[in-house]
């Protein structure tokens, strides 16, 4: 995974998390892997996984059961609404990136409908 210098890494480690729950990659009810574990996995602090996991666990996607370790919440309506959040912060980071050519949010559309239709054609 790499990481951006503008965001906190914890920040980025959830989002992650978020992207892997909403492709059903880590599926409601299933466990994740250890503090530990995704610490080797991301290479980065132990430290940091866990202020990622406790941030995930407060807004309710994680349930921590004592000893066995942390599940994704079996909640599909919380999920979705994770989901939802993650759309909105790509199509937000999108145009932002638009908006820095110097297109407008109505020519960022207008490309994009050309773009759909020729992906269409491919």
């Amino acid at each position: 995974m790499q990481f951006q210098d503008n965001i906190p890494i914890y920040v980025q480690i959830e989002k992650y998390l978020y992207r892997q729950i909403a492709l059903g990659k880590i599926k409601p009810g299933e466990k994740v892997p250890s503090v530990r574990q995704l610490a080797v996995d991301l290479t980065v602090n132990v430290n940091t996984v866990q202020r990622a996991l406790n941030q995930m666990n407060v807004e309710g996607i994680l349930e921590v059961r004592r000893g066995l370790g942390s599940f994704v919440t079996t909640d599909t309506e919380l999920i979705l609404q994770k989901r939802r959040e993650l759309i909105k912060d790509t199509i937000s980071e999108f145009l932002e990136s638009t908006a820095q050519l110097g297109l407008t949010p109505e020519k960022t559309l207008e490309e994009l409908k050309k773009f759909i239709e020729e992906k269409k054609g491919d």
